[in-house]
């Protein structure tokens, strides 16, 4: 054997295909199945309400993240933190996220169950994940005004974090994959992704409507309401919305997704990226852009206070966006035809029109920092315009992010979606000490005093404003154009992309036939719901 064979025979090994799966197994075996794997392929199968428990589920998630996104605020303005200490625990936290992420990851991908792959643990990991977020938003009113370096601070922040972040991963990973797991059919997940995208704005929106104001007019004397109490507040609500909403998804929604009953070692499945030309592309795009950091702090935060002038010219510069964000949505059939049910394509413009509303708004927004309407006008200007495209955007991506998944299935016959996600995950584990480090140096080059109360112009310096805006609206650029790279490579579209699925169904359906006479019932209970779908869309 040559040595160029010899390197083609290693090559197939470690990209190719992997043996049994939808990719090697072949039309002979394959075949006979086809007519329900292209049904499995076009038929809608969810029910209204299996539709709607992951929107609200998403709903109670995005109402958490909206609090986190003012984490930091909280650890240095609330809990009075020093922002190096609060960097350094959040290394050590990903050091520890090294570790966590593995251990549920191969728990995840070995869980075969009567419930399911990710059913089981959204029963039981909600309550304790969103039951630590309390805890820790809770913090400052048992811990008093000790001060920011005192170590009963810096041990309860790194104690919370650690035990939020442990359950978050056991939580995070089944809630990102149910969806997938739900339906064979592209265009129910696509409805799934417009719902769950929808009502988690409105989630987010409802802190950013409550939280700015009130931190306002507390700092300008008007109010006197604790922050302490207002984050315990906000994260108890926060905490009993995502506990009930996310059981209830676990116990409205079904799996219907038939996989591989005996799953591959783990040694195997965690580098299954490598079967996945796609993912690795990624991998290797973002792993270049992990170290990027903006200074960790909440610069759109400080720019509605300090730059905006508070929560009246905020409201101002954020109605475009607001408004047509939702209107959006509409957009998303268009967008469909327009780029003929291409996901790929559709990213790429959509990703270089939100590049260029960036660019153009960071170019103009540090010229005008100091001219408070002007610069109001520019933001609500182009975020706006960034605002138009935000529901076909979150719709086509999260699809695309499927098909990629969906990919490494059909490659090894298995969906590693926990082991998987160890590799990519990774990323920013490996490179947190650089990302901790280039934190605290941005942080310290923005010029930004948080020990200074927050309203308009309060750190009196054009060039630290300058420095805020560019942290805020642009330092992403480069980062999200790095990334969008490997879509250009991307051909998984069209034919190819439908071949995939229905072969993906195909194999799907023979596991069924040869799993124990239950799991038979199984597939027939699918093929039924299936020809009783298309038997009321012939009839209307």
């Amino acid at each position: 054997m040559s040595e160029k064979n010899e390197n083609k025979t290693l090559s197939q090994k470690v990209f190719g295909a992997e043996q049994n799966s939808a990719a090697s197994i072949g039309e002979k075996k394959l075949g006979k199945y086809s007519d329900i794997a292209i049904r499995m392929f076009h038929t809608k199968v969810l029910k209204p309400g299996e539709m709607l428990l992951p929107a609200v589920g998403g709903l109670a998630g995005k109402f958490l993240d909206g609090l986190e996104t003012y984490k930091t605020v909280y650890y240095v303005t609330v809990l009075k933190l020093d922002m190096k200490y609060v960097a350094f625990i959040q290394m050590l936290i990903g050091i520890y996220d090294v570790l966590n992420n593995p251990l549920m990851g191969m728990a995840y991908d070995k869980t075969r169950s009567r419930w399911g792959k990710a059913r089981p643990y959204l029963l039981f990991s909600p309550m304790p994940y969103f039951f630590s977020t309390l805890v820790l938003y809770s913090g400052a009113l048992f811990l008093g005004k000790t001060p920011g370096d005192s170590p009963k601070k810096i041990i309860f922040l790194f104690v919370m974090l650690f035990i939020q972040e442990t359950f978050s991963t056991i939580y995070t990973i089944p809630r990102d994959n149910i969806i997938t797991l739900m339906s064979p059919n592209p265009k129910d997940r696509i409805t799934v992704g417009l719902l769950k995208t929808y009502l988690g704005n409105i989630g987010a929106n409802i802190i950013y409507a409550i939280f700015p104001p009130i931190f306002e007019l507390s700092n300008k004397g008007y109010i006197s309401i604790d922050l302490a109490t207002v984050f315990s507040v906000l994260a108890g609500f926060a905490a009993v919305l995502g506990t009930v909403c996310n059981i209830a998804m676990a116990l409205g929604c079904k799996e219907r997704i038939l996989l591989q009953p005996k799953p591959a070692p783990i040694t195997k499945t965690m580098f299954y990226v490598l079967k996945n030309k796609y993912a690795r592309r990624n991998f290797l795009a973002n792993f270049s852009v992990s170290w990027w950091s903006d200074g960790g702090y909440r610069w759109d935060f400080v720019t509605q206070q300090e730059i905006f002038g508070g929560s009246i010219p905020s409201l101002i510069a954020y109605t475009p966006f607001n408004i047509v964000e939702v209107l959006s949505v509409a957009f998303i059939p268009k967008f469909q035809k327009l780029f003929r049910h291409n996901n790929r394509n559709a990213v790429l413009w959509l990703r270089a029109w939100d590049l260029v509303s960036a660019l153009l708004m960071s170019i103009f927004g540090v010229l005008f920092v100091h001219k408070r309407w002007v610069i109001i006008g520019i933001y609500a200007l182009f975020h706006g315009l960034d605002g138009l495209n935000n529901g076909p955007a979150n719709v086509f991506e999260g699809e695309l992010e499927r098909e990629i998944n969906d990919y490494t299935e059909y490659m090894t016959g298995e969906r590693p979606d926990g082991t998987f996600g160890i590799l990519t995950g990774l990323i920013t584990k490996i490179t947190a000490p650089l990302h901790t480090l280039l934190t605290i140096k941005v942080f310290n080059w923005s010029g930004y005093d948080p020990n200074i109360t927050s309203v308009f112009w309060s750190q009196g310096n054009k060039l630290v404003y300058q420095k805020i805006f560019f942290l805020f609206a642009g330092i992403t650029l480069l980062p999200n154009v790095i990334k969008a790279i490997p879509y250009f490579f991307y051909d998984l579209v069209g034919e190819k992309r439908e071949q995939m699925y229905i072969a993906l169904n195909e194999r799907r359906a023979l596991i069924a036939k040869e799993k124990e006479n239950e799991l038979d019932e199984e597939i027939k209970e699918l093929a039924e719901m299936l020809d009783e779908e298309q038997t009321v869309g012939t009839a209307q």
